[in-house]
């Protein structure tokens, strides 16, 4: 039985995953945390998250579980994810971030990291929109630099990062399909008389609105037709499903980085 351990239990996505982790064979919850001022502290984490008693309690920092478990599952905030994968590193624990809004130094820290521990990490852990990453590299490499790109992501109001990082990573994998550098022609959001549009670019545009879990469109605009790829979420239980496959595949893996393309045998 895999024991895993959830990162701000207290929050929509923490009480999903725990929902999950009850009704998946195979892994169990043993440890819940929070930030140290949450106002879940002490309470049974099944009974926040909606799932019933499960006789864990949630603690106010990530050292007063982790020796509970095989596997920590983050959905936080990137600056405290970041100190979660440094405790998962010096205890060799496993450890799956779904966590997005990374700056570039503190993804080259977590690479550093997962040197000492095995780690998933993915802006997206949705079984449907990995897919549709190896769906976009084909679709991509067959249209070339005839179809102009366009990318846009839509999300509810509370979500702090824009673009979402899995609107990001479907314009990474989209450039590496065209051969072009990402961070130069990537175009985020357009205003004012802003000139023919480049061939090289790939557009972003970020829409914020409502209860709305997540939509992602790629579009590939070419003389005469278009192509429109689109996935969308309803719900937050796909996320939390495919973080719990995850959890449950990278114990025992070796050390490292991995994504949900190696989870899914994509890769």
């Amino acid at each position: 039985m895999i024991r895993a351990i959830v990162a701000g239990a207290g929050g929509r996505m923490g009480g999903r995953i725990i929902n999950m982790i009850k009704d998946t064979e195979g892994i169990e919850l043993t440890g819940a945390f929070e930030r140290s001022d949450a106002p879940f502290i002490g309470q049974d984490a099944g009974v926040v998250a909606g799932a019933g008693e499960l006789g864990v309690v949630i603690e106010d920092s990530i050292d007063k579980v982790i020796d509970k478990g095989d596997v920590i599952i983050d959905f936080t905030f990137h600056e405290a994810s970041v100190a979660h994968a440094q405790k998962a590193a010096e205890k060799g624990r496993a450890m799956v971030i779904g966590t997005t809004g990374f700056t570039q130094e503190e993804y080259k820290k977590i690479d550093n990291l997962s040197k000492d521990f095995p780690l998933v990490i993915s802006p997206n852990m949705s079984v449907g929109v990995n897919l549709l990453y190896k769906l976009l590299e084909t679709t991509a490499s067959v249209l070339g630099d005839d179809y102009d790109v366009e990318i846009i992501e839509v999300h509810h109001r509370m979500k702090k990062d824009a673009p979402s990082g899995t609107a990001l990573q479907l314009g990474r994998v989209v450039a590496k399909a065209l051969r072009r550098d990402f961070d130069k022609v990537a175009v985020f959001e357009r205003h004012g008389l802003i000139g023919e549009r480049s061939k090289e670019e790939i557009g972003i545009q970020t829409v914020r609105a409502g209860d709305i879990v997540g939509e992602h469109t790629v579009l590939f605009g070419g003389i005469g037709e278009r192509i429109e790829i689109t996935h969308k979420a309803s719900s937050r239980d796909t996320f939390a499903k495919g973080a719990v496959r995850a959890a449950k595949w990278i114990v025992g893996k070796p050390n490292g980085r991995y994504s949900m393309l190696d989870v899914l045998g994509l890769s």
